[in-house]
């Protein structure tokens, strides 16, 4: 299984060069590399040659889940042929499980599951157990326990046409394997048994395999395999064979439970007589409810609420052994990528301390068994031991990546000719020859907007930016803020009618977030330029810079009364860049043009039911309308738009309470 790269464009600018050089390290076995890509260069295009080219599986990290779902959207049109998945965390909300000694507040483990990134990650895994032309796009999800592949692949049901089975061991085979029966409408995960057929929705895929039986003596006999799809219930195709996986991906064999248990029950009597030594009894008395109770469900349900804690045990690992991740699933030989690796990197680097200090405080207090803290992240030098040749992908690549790259490959040329912004330095503080910076900022606010432009605004705090946006509102500019207390979707809604013109300003405290894409940008304000810290560092100059790079009015402003070391750096690496791209122009007679890009409309007109939700309906009934929504659901679904999706989804419970009350 080879991959197949599909682009109406060819490698350009940089591009070209970059591939040759990525590729001949990867020959030479260098164990890191960085491709040093500026904004708008094509950095991701520049990574699927080389995966076409060097045809290994490929793990892709990002450092958010927006981002990963925007790469696996690329690669997917890139490499039509070939699986793509998405692999994220499958919480819309979590809350871990916690305890604060201080108040003696306990806080139970709360979450709330995301079907449709679950149906992916099993999706994910497969593909990985069964082919090998596999792009996974991944976030730090990936450095979390997950069930054994080797158990994953071994517990599964395979029904091929004239397999012989009795029908109560069939039932329990599938219950073994977690999935739940039921009578109703087929869900992932669950499975219908109606007289001699059997119905079956696997966790990875939305589609209905119907198995016919035929009755022979005591046995059953498969008599017809038909894939049915779950909407239409139209038949699909007909099969010889059917590949069933486990509905969840911590699984254990039941000869292997039984001992799991005897193991746990061990610890716990270890542990008990710890702290009855100590005096703990309080402590001891909890333990031994809370453990015992686990035991009793995963005896008899095969699965308990918080079960990954007992996953040391359940997977047969050694004390402080690290646990089975996504990387377990991968072959010896793959190539690793992480995109944004300034961000990147930390992050992986900084999963297990955190996770590690949350345990070791359930642990003392008699919340968890020692064992939990074996569910936890890599290490970041076990991350490195599971990883083999590393590509690393930044505009502002980090300490980490200059000292341990083999080789660093720089991409600074655009195949658009777009050339990195001009860079003007104004004062703060007001003097007898200049204005204040909130001052020049409004009048050239002023000036932007008249001509139809649209402008980013940085500032240090939540508070400034939203002082900020009140004074604009009052010297009557259209204009809004952002930051991380506006919620998720409104933020979205924000971008996006900043980008239809709705308002001209947009003011916030970290808008260098990597990939935010907004072409209409003309010019970019950072006030308080000078405060050197996390906000005005070099790299979140050089980002933030970047946000007017798309355009050929673009322009950045920094307002600063004296210039920092972060500063100079930013300058001069801007205005390298700059030089590079005009003699590239130059050379090839290139005239630069601003990025056109489609608008999407990430609420579609889904908002359409909630301005007419009182009004009548006409032409058609209720439950119409909430099967196209459910299938523009999953269609949405289909696209990793989730924020659609989501969105779809509460509309559909609004309509059918409706439908229930009428």
């Amino acid at each position: 299984m080879k991959f197949k790269l599909k682009s109406k464009y060819k490698p350009a600018g940089d591009q070209p060069k970059a591939i040759e050089a990525l590729l001949e390290g990867l020959k030479k076995g260098m164990r890191a590399q960085t491709l040093l890509g500026i904004t708008g260069s094509g950095k991701t295009f520049t990574m699927a040659n080389v995966i076409a080219k060097i045809n290994q599986p490929t793990l892709v990290i990002a450092h958010n889940k927006t981002l990963a779902a925007q790469l696996c959207q690329e690669f997917r049109e890139f490499f039509p042929e070939n699986a793509v998945h998405y692999f994220v965390s499958y919480y819309d909300y979590y809350q871990p499980e916690a305890y604060i000694p201080t108040s003696d507040t306990y806080i139970d483990k709360e979450a709330m599951i995301n079907d449709e990134i679950d149906r992916l990650r099993h999706a994910a895994t497969q593909s990985l157990l069964s082919r090998r032309d596999v792009i996974i796009v991944a976030s730090v999800s990936c450095i979390y326990g997950l069930g054994a592949p080797e158990t994953y692949e071994k517990i599964n049901l395979h029904l091929k046409i004239g397999d012989e089975f009795l029908r109560d061991d069939l039932i329990r085979r599938l219950i073994d394997m977690q999935f739940e029966r039921t009578n109703s409408d087929l869900t992932r995960g669950h499975f219908r048994l109606r007289g001699d057929v059997l119905e079956i929705m696997p966790i990875s895929e939305e589609i209905i395999y119907r198995i016919e039986f035929s009755a022979l003596g005591k046995n059953n006999s498969v008599n017809n395999i038909v894939l049915i799809d779950p909407v239409t219930r139209k038949i699909k195709s007909k099969e010889q064979s059917a590949w069933i996986f486990p509905a969840k991906h911590f699984i254990t064999k039941e000869s292997e439970r039984k001992k799991s248990l005897k193991e746990i029950n061990i610890e716990l009597e270890k542990q008990l007589k710890i702290f009855e030594r100590e005096g703990k009894l309080l402590e001891a008395e909890r333990l031994a409810r809370r453990t015992k109770n686990d035991i009793e469900m995963i005896r008899e349900l095969g699965y308990c609420h918080g079960i990954e804690n007992y996953s040391r045990h359940l997977s047969g690992r050694k004390a402080g052994e690290s646990p089975d991740t996504l990387l377990s699933y991968f072959p010896k030989t793959f190539l690793t990528i992480i995109d944004e690796s300034h961000v990147t990197i930390p992050q992986i680097g900084g999963m297990y301390e955190g996770d590690a200090s949350r345990k070791r405080t359930l642990i003392e207090y008699g919340f968890r068994l020692p064992s939990a803290a074996d569910n936890r992240p890599l290490k970041f030098p076990e991350f490195l031991a599971r990883t083999g040749q590393m590509i690393f992908t930044s505009a502002t690549p980090s300490t980490y990546e200059k000292e341990n790259s083999e080789q660093i490959v720089e991409q600074i040329i655009r195949p658009t000719g777009l050339i990195d912004p001009k860079i003007t330095i104004c004062p703060i503080t007001e003097t007898e020859k200049n204005l204040s910076q909130v001052d020049d900022l409004l009048k050239r606010v002023k000036e932007k907007v008249e001509k139809g432009e649209r402008i980013l605004v940085t500032t240090l705090t939540k508070k400034m930016a939203e002082d900020l946006f009140q004074y604009l509102h009052e010297e009557k500019i259209k204009a809004n803020y952002i930051h991380s207390d506006v919620k998720a979707l409104d933020r979205i809604k924000i971008l996006t009618d900043f980008r239809r013109g709705k308002f001209d300003c947009l003011v916030g405290v970290n808008l260098l977030r990597e990939g935010l894409d907004l072409p209409e940008v003309t010019m970019v304000a950072i006030l308080d330029a000078d405060k050197e810290g996390f906000l005005r560092s070099e790299t979140a100059l050089i980002q933030t810079i970047g946000r007017a790079a798309r355009n050929v009015l673009g322009e950045v402003i920094l307002y600063a009364d004296n210039m920092t070391g972060s500063m100079r750096r930013a300058f001069d690496e801007t205005e390298r860049r700059r030089f590079l791209q005009l003699a590239y122009n130059k050379r090839h007679n290139i005239t630069p043009q601003t990025i056109i890009k489609n608008i999407k409309n990430i609420l579609p007109e889904i908002m359409e039911t909630e301005k007419q939700e009182d009004a009548p309906i006409k032409g058609r009934n209720i439950k119409q309308i909430i099967s196209e929504k459910e299938r523009q659901m999953k269609d949405s679904a289909s696209r990793l738009d989730f924020e659609t999706a989501a969105i779809l989804r509460d509309e559909v419970r609004i309509l059918k309470k409706k439908s229930r009350n009428h």
